[in-house]
């Protein structure tokens, strides 16, 4: 049976034992008009009924799936001949792949013999059998589950309180998902990183000017020893940043300050919507318009007044990104000056302060918290940006603070540091790991930063 359909048996199962419970409530306190003798209402008994079917059979579920390859693929290569068990891992790896493709009807690299083919039978009939298993164990334990729940139901039997509690540990789990899913990332990221800094001391990559990645595959190769100094991809992405960030702060922020404070209701609901489409667009098609578009204008200006300006420069990928990122900082900034309180601004009104001078000396010192921290948000995602840096500023890993030259930048290096068929033993790939974790520093630290700055002005203007 497929897990979809199961599901869908277990769902209705889960219906009835919700009808069947609350019915059960009803008949226990004597009808509808006496459930006032029962300690919780009739719908919780039914939510307990649910949970008592759903639960332990959707946990079963899942680990049978988790598990299910594992045993599935050791029972198949126990099934084999002494020739293919002794093969090495890595080609009884690829045997294992052939076997599965062939069951699963797939194209198989090489030709079909009578062990692939005996094997894929042998698997499919595990499968079959497995799932089999899998739907009388799921359903068995699912209607166990509604009669225990049935049977407990009772006129003190305190439903609530198990529905309430069962509801905030799997909000709880929720919670413990999302935080261990973060740790598992740093963890991994960590864990790969540490390995290449056996192979490249930490200083020189620090504080290493020349960055060119390849490194020699044979003893006898030269000209690709590596060098993996980051400076050149740190400059490169503050440079970009930087031009970004001039773009869209006085942007973003005046365009807050007009639509909260000086614009009609009217122009506001047209303005806002067609602001907030920018934040739609993916950041490819920002990449095609700074490639197309941008880059030829600012060198073509380049060229009229004799400066050079390189194909692939900073200045397009930042001067587009900015763009890019001017609804974040309004958007931002307008819900931090919104939230000023009203008095406020009537209060500066009343002592005969013009429009102007509260927006200066009032409104605006009171925003100072939220406007700083949109604006820390919006460093973080320019920061990251990829794809407008790739097509835009190039991949030259340059030391320059020219923004006309062609520059790269770290997240643009950890995609092509990770393009293609890898092996994760060596420096070259190693490095994508150890750039992303000055990556995740250094967006750690201005969140951190933002959040601080949050907490203390705000608590000046509550």
């Amino acid at each position: 049976m497929p897990a979809t359909t199961l599901s869908i048996l277990l769902a209705a199962i889960a219906g009835a034992a919700f009808f069947l419970g609350k019915q059960r409530a009803f008949a226990v306190a004597g009808g509808p008009g006496n459930i006032t003798k029962l300690h919780s209402l009739p719908g919780y008994h039914g939510y307990f009924a649910i949970l008592c079917a759903l639960l332990p059979s959707m946990l079963i579920l899942v680990l049978w799936l988790v598990v299910e390859p594992r045993v599935l693929t050791a029972l198949t290569i126990q099934s084999l001949p002494d020739a293919q068990r002794s093969m090495a891992p890595s080609e009884l790896d690829l045997l294992v792949n052939n076997i599965r493709n062939l069951a699963a009807g797939d194209v198989v690299a090489g030709e079909v013999n009578a062990v692939l083919t005996n094997a894929s039978q042998r698997i499919q009939e595990l499968q079959e059998t497995s799932r089999r298993l899998l739907a009388v164990t799921c359903i068995g334990i699912a209607l166990l589950g509604a009669t225990v729940a049935w049977r407990r139901i009772s006129r003190a039997f305190r439903a609530r309180n198990q529905v309430e509690s069962v509801i905030t540990g799997l909000l709880i789990a929720a919670s413990s998902i999302a935080i261990l899913t973060t740790l598992g990332i740093v963890m991994s990221v960590l864990f790969e990183a540490i390995r290449f800094f056996r192979e490249v001391p930490l200083t020189d990559f620090l504080f290493g000017l020349e960055w060119s990645p390849q490194t020699a595959i044979r003893a006898d190769q030269v000209g690709s020893s590596g060098s993996f100094g980051a400076v050149p991809l740190f400059t490169g992405t503050l440079l970009i940043t930087a031009i970004a960030m001039f773009v869209a702060v006085p942007v973003g922020l005046m365009t807050a300050i007009f639509l909260a404070e000086y614009s009609s209701k009217r122009i506001r609901d047209v303005a806002k919507p067609l602001l907030e489409i920018l934040a739609g667009i993916p950041t490819v098609v920002y990449g095609f318009f700074a490639a197309l578009t941008v880059a030829p204008a600012i060198r073509n200006a380049g060229e009229a007044v004799g400066i050079s300006v390189a194909s692939e420069s900073a200045l397009a990928a930042g001067l587009v990104m900015g763009i890019m990122i001017i609804p974040l900082v309004s958007s931002l900034s307008d819900d931090a000056i919104n939230a000023v309180p009203r008095a406020m601004r009537d209060g500066a009104l009343g002592l005969g302060s013009t429009r102007s001078e509260t927006m200066k000396r009032v409104i605006l010192p009171a925003a100072l918290p939220g406007i700083v921290g949109g604006i820390l948000l919006a460093v973080s995602r320019a920061i990251g940006e990829t794809m407008i840096v790739v097509m835009a500023a190039g991949l030259s890993a340059n030391l320059t603070a020219n923004p006309f030259e062609a520059v790269t930048t770290v997240t643009v290096q950890i995609v092509t540091l990770l393009v293609g068929d890898q092996e994760f033993d060596s420096a070259k790939t190693l490095a994508a790991f150890a750039l992303g974790l000055i990556l995740f520093v250094v967006t750690l630290g201005l969140n951190v930063v933002g959040l601080r700055v949050v907490r203390k002005y705000r608590e000046q203007y509550d």
